[in-house]
């Protein structure tokens, strides 16, 4: 195999997509440790049912060539369609409903959702940014992945990391965590979020309402972490992040012109019910937001209390 990779293929997909487009959910800043870019090509560790494993995807004229290593190589590597948007299907979805929908659809028709499959990796990160700012969240997931997490296999670059598996995760002393900056409430979620790590990751009929249900019995995690989880795990179109502190601005200004709340972006989204959440990816790209009127929100060091 190509490079002494443990798995390797190449195919020319059927669908289009922007490689960064699709993966750009599941990084964590520029210098997520899970998640690297080396020109054309994308290095993305993820923990599997196998074990860990590092996988590199380039994609160039139309094709695409996947090599992976570690324990779980031929999980992660056979799972990488879905990454890119396999999956996903857009029956239904009409951009006509809006004028400002209709432009950002048209000018982004390679837009996929991806789907990863994996529920423990997209639930650390998306509790580590429950209620502190997105600079704070990614600062405290370099920090973890250095303390906690597993050297990344074959030759990925320098400083790539496997998320940690919850037994490792609960192995961690409380002052290890207060050193890294996260907080005892974020701290109790990821103790119980790893207890049950097993049971939060989907099966073969598992739907999103199934894995929000399954989610939201954990204490900690509420409807915000839940849909944040399933976006990226199961590719949902239609979940949208109800209770994020900037989103209902986001639609609320670029679809009527003005700020709202959580109710009122539901109501504004919901002419595109089945695909709410991939309206929100596509304001994303080419919405507006309403202009600051004073100061950001300074991170918390929780370091420091």
């Amino acid at each position: 195999m190509p490079a002494g990779a443990d798995f390797a293929d190449t195919w020319r997909p059927d669908w289009s997509f922007d490689l960064r487009a699709v993966l750009r959910p599941h990084q964590r800043s520029a210098g997520d440790p899970t998640m690297q870019w080396d020109g054309d090509a994308v290095w993305r560790t993820t923990t599997t049912p196998c074990g860990p494993a590092t996988v590199r995807i380039t994609h160039r004229a139309g094709e695409v060539q996947v090599l992976a290593w570690g324990p779980g190589a031929e999980w992660a590597g056979t799972a990488v369609p879905g990454w890119l948007g396999a999956d996903d299907d857009c029956e239904g979805f009409d951009p006509d409903c809006h004028p400002l929908v209709r432009e950002i659809a048209r000018r982004t028709p390679d837009l996929r959702l991806s789907r990863t499959g994996r529920t423990w990796d997209a639930l650390v990160p998306a509790v580590l940014e429950q209620k502190v700012t997105v600079v704070e969240a990614h600062r405290v997931w370099r920090a973890l992945l250095r303390l906690a997490g597993e050297p990344a296999p074959g030759p990925a670059p320098a400083g790539m990391r496997v998320l940690f598996s919850p037994r490792r995760m609960l192995d961690v002393p409380d002052w290890e965590w207060h050193r890294c900056g996260l907080d005892g409430a974020r701290r109790r979620a990821l103790r119980h979020v790893a207890s049950v790590a097993h049971a939060l990751e989907p099966d073969g009929d598992c739907d999103s309402p199934t894995l929000q249900r399954r989610l939201r019995t954990v204490p900690g995690i509420g409807v915000w972490t839940a849909a944040e989880v399933v976006q990226r795990t199961l590719g949902c179109p239609d979940t949208v992040s109800y209770g994020d502190y900037h989103l209902k601005n986001l639609v609320g200004w670029s679809l009527a012109g003005r700020k709202t709340d959580d109710d009122g972006m539901m109501e504004l989204l919901e002419p595109w019910r089945g695909h709410r959440h991939r309206v929100v990816r596509l304001l994303h790209l080419g919405g507006s937001m309403p202009p600051r009127r004073g100061p950001r929100t300074a991170p918390t060091n929780y370091r420091r209390i």
